[in-house]
């Protein structure tokens, strides 16, 4: 549960800190951001009461495992099939524009 607490950010760190992203915001705008980021700061505050000693860092919610399956030869594409809907073709392959 959120608790009133002492003012974290004032509009003038809000605006130096959007002058340094090159944004400039009306005087509402810069008041909404500002509670917006005082919101953030409060919260983060409040996470920061959590008791975590002794539980181990989280890189990933869920484990990883390996998901590729198994490389396996397969019956192959003839070649004038694959070069079919091909645009533009030459001695049996795709022929596309020099990128250099």
């Amino acid at each position: 549960m959120m608790t009133e607490s002492k003012r974290l950010i004032e509009e003038q760190q809000t605006e130096y800190v959007a002058r340094l992203a090159n944004l400039s915001f009306s005087a509402e705008e810069l008041a909404a951001y500002t509670k917006d980021l005082e919101s953030i700061l409060n919260y983060m505050q409040e996470l920061n009461t959590i008791h975590t000693d002794g539980v181990e860092a989280t890189t990933h919610v869920l484990p990883l495992t390996n998901v590729f399956r198994e490389d396996c030869i397969g019956d192959c594409l003839p070649n004038h099939d694959a070069l079919s809907n091909a645009p533009d073709s030459e001695d049996g392959s795709f022929k596309v524009p020099k990128i250099m």
